[in-house]
């Protein structure tokens, strides 16, 4: 997803407390290997299942954003862990730094398991140097008994209705808020042309006016509720209302959406490579892959595990059944350049307007 925060599903929130306590910070002892990675993103007892399959000893580490994690990278140049999860924007600027090891194709024999297209992904063709973990799309989740105009459109959040004003939310994390202006314009989800920037900047500052709140956490308990009707959200986490409510549905906008892929990348500075590649085959066995499509909802890119899933997903959670050819059609995100420190201003600016 992208820059994505805190990880929640009541599923999973007692074992992610549970691997909080049992594994602490990178330091806490010595190990095979280090992973970062967000909350709730994986079984809490991966690292011990890890140990029993491959004989190496892993500890985890949490983050909470893509931001968080780049700051502690980019200022070791990468020491300090051996696998880190980021959003592959983040993943093209840390190997665009240098900071980052081949991923090894004979080390990592699972790659074969990813479906054709995410061989293919731009920011990485080939898989080179990352292997995607979890992909999908952004969108409007939406209460269909409370609203009584077809949802279709990012105009529909950013230039509300007078029944929607005030009853809508919105991502705050700067990529995707900056997205919804952009897509609503009929521009890209990567355009760093500074006019449309600004031109978005003035969009999302009065669209802000009509905001319930910014919530990239939990919104989808706000729908539940039905004290908002309308939010700004990634596919999975609409899953979440989804799952107490049907009457909360998923839509992509006509005028398209992002394409957004969660990745495992190996740090260059590793000091046990041989580790860290097991982890990541580990993940991408199908069986131990599924996990996050069963239990988080979010669709992972791994044929295998995918049909493992089956279809039955798919009918509680449309979303969950989109293909690969029809993520295909959304637009990647890369990482901006120079074009991002305009995005993180415009982000500012917005979030500080009255």
């Amino acid at each position: 997803m992208h820059n994505l925060l805190f990880r929640s599903y009541r599923g999973v929130i007692g074992a992610v407390l549970g691997l909080m306590l049992a594994f602490g910070s990178p330091q806490a002892h010595a190990a095979d290997f280090v992973v970062s990675n967000w909350d709730g993103y994986m079984p809490a007892d991966m690292m011990e299942q890890v140990k029993r399959a491959t004989g190496y000893e892993g500890e985890v580490s949490f983050h909470a954003t893509n931001e968080e994690i780049m700051g502690k990278l980019t200022a070791s140049k990468g020491a300090g862990y051996d696998v880190v999860f980021v959003s592959s924007p983040f993943a093209e600027i840390l190997n665009n730094l240098g900071l980052l090891a081949p991923m090894d194709p004979v080390k990592v024999p699972n790659l074969k398991n990813l479906y054709p297209e995410a061989r293919k992904l731009a920011y990485d063709p080939g898989n080179r140097f990352s292997a995607p973990y979890a992909w999908g799309t952004t969108g409007l989740c939406y209460r269909s008994d409370l609203v009584s105009e077809n949802i279709d459109s990012w105009n529909d959040l950013l230039q509300p209705s007078a029944d929607l004003s005030g009853k809508i939310t919105m991502l705050a994390t700067e990529r995707w808020l900056m997205a919804a202006g952009m897509l609503a314009r009929g521009y890209s989800v990567n355009d760093t042309d500074k006019k449309h920037i600004n031109e978005v900047r003035d969009l999302l500052i009065d669209a802000k006016r009509k905001l319930l709140a910014y919530d990239d956490a939990t919104f989808y308990s706000k729908l539940v509720s039905g004290e908002a009707v309308l939010t700004h959200a990634w596919d999975g986490w609409c899953n979440y209302g989804i799952a107490e409510n049907a009457n909360i549905k998923f839509i992509v906008p006509k005028e398209g959406s992002d394409l957004w892929v969660d990745t495992m990348v190996v740090m260059g500075k590793s000091k046990n490579k041989d580790a860290a590649y097991a982890f990541v085959n580990f993940v991408l066995d199908p069986k131990n892959h599924a996990w996050v499509a069963e239990n988080i909802l979010y669709k992972v890119p791994n044929k295998a595990a995918m049909e493992a899933v089956g279809a039955e997903l798919a009918k509680s959670f449309p979303n969950m059944g989109m293909t690969p050819g029809e993520l295909m059609k959304m637009e990647l995100m890369r990482d901006l350049g120079r074009g991002q420190k305009d995005y993180s201003r415009a982000s500012t600016e917005i979030m500080s307007a009255q």
